[in-house]
């Protein structure tokens, strides 16, 4: 949704959610995620976020005009950034491949680092800046230990995970009602009963290839399984 003069500039492979709001001066790059229920509103500044990044439910991502010391502080989110469900960001800046867990509030001017952790439900203080490689928890939130090699892995694959899992949602979002019912009516028909049951009653079950999944519902397979 536009406001004023102000309208958002969306990648067109972003899967933004039916139930979320993208208000404003909002600019999203290829491959990021904007999920259930999500609002951003970038309506007395902008917000920003990178590419291969996800915002996931219910999160919340405004900005300001000017906080206490009259710095004027958008919202800017890089690249590969998981944002758990239900966070809250504020006029904050969140580098590439950082982490934010579910439910944390980050406050104004708070800057987290590429490679860091916010854990869930922590709350960030204005103008805190969280450094690279560090995980911070706590209301406030504060230092806690370095992250592991392991862990720094697993924020990248995240952010992969719901690159792809994007990919199945907005397939699914983009169904009509009829073929949703459909693939619903042909599951029933093709269901996978217990083997032993199966060859009792002498029945040869056969998966019609468009029930496989996840194949039949990425994008680039979707219109083939129409097409049939």
């Amino acid at each position: 949704m536009n406001i004023f003069e102000k309208e958002p500039r969306i990648h067109r492979d972003v899967f933004v959610a039916p139930s979320a709001a993208v208000i404003g001066d909002v600019e999203i790059g290829h491959g990021s995620s904007i999920w259930y229920g999500s609002i951003l509103r970038g309506d007395v500044n902008s917000i920003h976020i990178g590419s291969g990044t996800n915002i996931q439910d219910n999160s919340l991502v405004h900005v300001s005009r000017a906080n206490i010391s009259g710095k004027v502080l958008p919202t800017i989110i890089g690249s590969n950034v998981t944002v758990g469900h239900s966070a809250v960001l504020h006029a904050c800046t969140i580098e590439d491949e950082a982490f934010v867990g579910m439910g944390a509030t980050l406050l104004d001017g708070v800057v987290v680092e590429k490679h860091s952790m916010v854990g869930a439900g922590s709350l960030v203080k204005q103008n805190t800046r969280i450094p690279s490689g560090e995980v911070w928890v706590g209301n406030p939130a504060k230092f806690l230990r370095k992250l592991t090699e392991e862990e720094i892995a697993f924020i990248a694959q995240s952010a992969t995970n719901y690159i792809n899992l994007a990919q199945v949602h907005a397939a699914e979002n983009a169904k009509s009602f009829d073929e949703i019912e459909l693939e619903k009516m042909l599951r029933k028909k093709y269901a996978h009963k217990d083997e032993e049951y199966d060859s009792m009653l002498g029945v040869v079950r056969e998966i019609p290839p468009e029930l496989i999944l996840p194949d039949n519902i990425l994008p680039h397979n979707a219109q083939k399984a129409v097409a049939r």
